[in-house]
């Protein structure tokens, strides 16, 4: 009886050290994530990082100057916050630097035109070139072979105007419903239009544009309106399939109009388009990595994820200037605040994501030891809202973790954010905005790790106009993509999810599972889904991207 007693007296024992042990714990997580929360507060770099990147540093354009020193930048900030950190070369690129754009109207009178370059285009000739600006014919055949004999020297309107400068949001607040169906029914067509007239020149699209090329006009003027007030799309001039031998411009929609008005008209505009740009040959390209060392499981690792690059048009604040500061923000609170986790924590800062996800699947392709052992990686990569969806990407055990994690998310940013598990590879839902439908995902560098089939999350940002596929198209990929669209509140939000997030995954006892649902059938083909492929990075960016 009293061995009894003793068993029984010294199991009370243990339990009673367990639950101490389970609370002290408990308690420890707790006062770590209050001291995350208070730090991203009360002490944040967010302004300073954002206005050094963006505003100093500016357009990151993958083998441009700016992109070097922006990679060099990050590495020297991480270095003075004592963190572990390199550039890891993946690749090279071509080297190209953006000079000035002047283009100016000169007759039947005189104004400077709204626009720029398009990336990695031609330079025209020290002073510019002045010339007739004139439009595509589209006839037939033998009207437009006739006027190509006709542009050398010239400048060529490529496309035709929209019908109203006005987008679809301020029709419908202010115009007759007849108005704005014609309106709508003209830009619901305009595109098979246009391919209508192309066919009426006997070519193809790329065969038009190579005659047009081979003519040696004086330079090709776009515009890549993306029915917002004063924003346009500013890609290279592969995008119109045009070759980087030819000085190729953007112009604002309305300066567009006005050339094309006047040359239908018969007033014979010509202006004069002077691009002072640099090509430098190539250039390595790299992947910059901020590394805190785990001290129980450091073959083991949590990863950040932001592109550090951007698009040419604007100074990528929002693509992703957002990103790029939410990791390193995180990085520098977990520094201070966490500096002895359990698991590895990588900050992966990519390069050229935006011509093809090139950093992350070099780095997918170059690291499987770090991929086979990923606990979770957490990407942001869509403006500067603050989160409201997070995905599973078919994970089946996904919702445990996260699910588990996000309990710990002060409840008014836990709140906004909806969960999909256990989700699919690439989703392909949308979300509700007062009316407007809003995509939740797309794809970005999460992409080639799920494909590898290890956790990783996009963390889908409210929209606040940036995207691409939402009749709100104002800062992805434009010339108004720019530091102050940063809403940086929201943006602090998210350091706050990312950080709190982070230390969870690294302080989790087992790594999450692997387990992967069976996709469901497209409806379309009849056929089950396919997990998606590796992406194969680009290493040699040597022609037009």
């Amino acid at each position: 009886t009293n061995k009894k007693f003793i068993k029984m007296k010294n199991y009370i024992t243990l339990l009673s050290f367990l639950m101490v042990m389970n609370l002290a714990y408990s308690q420890n997580k707790l006062q770590t994530i209050n001291q995350i929360v208070s730090e991203a507060e009360n002490n944040s770099q967010l302004e300073s990082l954002a206005h050094e990147l963006i505003d100093q540093i500016g357009p990151r354009l993958t083998g441009t100057p700016q992109m070097q020193v922006a990679h060099d930048w990050v590495v020297n900030k991480y270095s003075n916050w004592g963190i572990e950190s390199e550039n890891e070369q993946f690749g090279q690129w071509r080297a190209w630097e953006r000079g000035i754009s002047h283009i100016d109207m000169l007759s039947p009178w005189v104004k400077s035109l709204e626009g720029q370059q398009l990336s990695w285009s031609a330079s025209t000739k020290k002073n510019g070139e002045l010339g007739e600006v004139v439009s595509i014919p589209f006839e037939s055949k033998e009207v437009f072979d006739d006027w190509l004999k006709t542009i050398k020297g010239k400048h060529i309107l490529f496309g035709t105007p929209d019908i109203s400068g006005r987008p679809d949001y301020d029709l419908k607040r202010w115009a007759k419903e007849e108005t704005l169906e014609e309106i709508r029914r003209f830009r619901l067509t305009k595109r098979s239009r246009d391919f209508r007239n192309i066919r009426k020149t006997g070519y193809g699209f790329m065969d038009m544009m190579s005659a047009i090329e081979n003519a040696k006009p004086a330079s090709i003027i776009t515009s890549a309106w993306t029915n917002s007030f004063g924003t346009n799309v500013i890609f290279s001039p592969g995008a119109y399939g045009i070759s980087p031998e030819t000085p190729t411009v953007d112009i604002s929609m309305e300066d567009f109009g006005l050339l094309y008005r006047l040359v239908e008209s018969g007033q014979k505009p010509t202006v004069n388009v002077n691009l002072q740009s640099k090509e430098l040959g190539k250039v390595p390209t790299y992947n910059s990595l901020g590394r805190i060392e785990g001290v129980e499981k450091p073959n083991e690792y949590v990863i950040l994820s932001a592109h550090l690059d951007s698009t040419g048009g604007g100074t990528g604040a929002t693509d992703n200037g957002t990103g790029t500061i939410v990791m390193m923000e995180v990085m520098r609170i977990l520094k201070k605040i966490y500096p002895n986790p359990k698991r590895t924590i990588i900050a992966a800062h990519w390069g050229a994501e935006e011509q093809g996800l090139n950093g992350s699947s070099a780095f997918v392709e170059d690291h499987p030891e770090i991929v086979e052992n990923l606990q979770a990686l957490f990407n942001q990569d869509n403006g500067t809202g603050r989160v409201v969806k997070i995905n599973g990407h078919g994970f089946t055990e996904a919702y445990r973790f996260i699910g588990e994690w996000l309990e710990y998310v002060p409840s008014e940013i836990k709140n906004e954010i909806t969960t999909t598990f256990p989700g699919v590879p690439i989703p392909r839902s949308e979300y509700e905005e007062n009316g407007v439908i809003v995509p939740s995902g797309g794809s970005s560098d999460w992409r080639n790790f799920v494909s590898s089939g290890v956790p990783g999350f996009n963390l889908s940002s409210l929209d606040f106009s940036y995207g691409g596929y939402s009749q709100y198209h104002y800062t992805w990929h434009t010339n108004r993509d720019t530091y102050d669209k940063i809403v940086f509140d929201d943006v602090r939000d998210n350091v706050i999810l990312v950080a709190i997030l982070t230390y969870l995954a690294s302080e989790e006892e087992e790594l999450m599972p692997r387990d992967r649902r069976v996709l469901p059938i497209n409806p379309l083909t009849g056929e089950r889904e396919k997990w998606p492929s590796l992406r194969v990075p680009n290493r040699d960016g040597s022609e037009d991207n």
